[in-house]
């Protein structure tokens, strides 16, 4: 398994709501788009990227974030102005409603997951608990 590629932050988002008509488990904001596609534009080799949840940090989850190849039979497809992003099974309900962002600023840039169902977080931002 290939290593994260890039600093990944999560807010817990009160003001997105999950609603019945709500059809991706994650939405992609237009910066978010032009990220991944220029990350993907000199790498045929990949279709997409993958995100996923693991167990770390002082509350128990983090966001991973990796290239891919394929995608695996029980992972979530999200495809959304000509980019593929793979939703890995373990994170499928985790990430329902969230909004991934790319923001950029004088000192980082990184994506951004604005997700709903975070109940609380850790102070340095590392991790999250569902």
């Amino acid at each position: 398994m290939s290593s994260s590629i890039l600093k990944t932050t999560f807010f817990a988002a009160s003001k997105i709501k999950i609603s019945p008509t709500t059809r991706a488990a994650l939405t992609l904001t237009p910066a978010a788009v032009n990220k991944i596609r220029s990350l993907l534009q000199d790498k045929s080799e990949y279709v997409g990227l993958k995100v996923g949840v693991r167990t770390r940090g002082c509350n128990g989850l983090t966001y991973t974030l990796d290239y891919t190849k394929e995608m695996d039979k029980s992972d979530q497809e999200v495809a959304q102005d000509g980019v593929k992003v793979f939703i890995d099974k373990k994170a499928q309900l985790t990430l329902l409603g969230t909004e991934m962002d790319f923001v950029e600023s004088k000192l980082s840039s990184e994506f951004v997951f604005n997700n709903p169902n975070i109940k609380s977080t850790c102070g340095c931002g590392e991790s999250f608990n569902i």
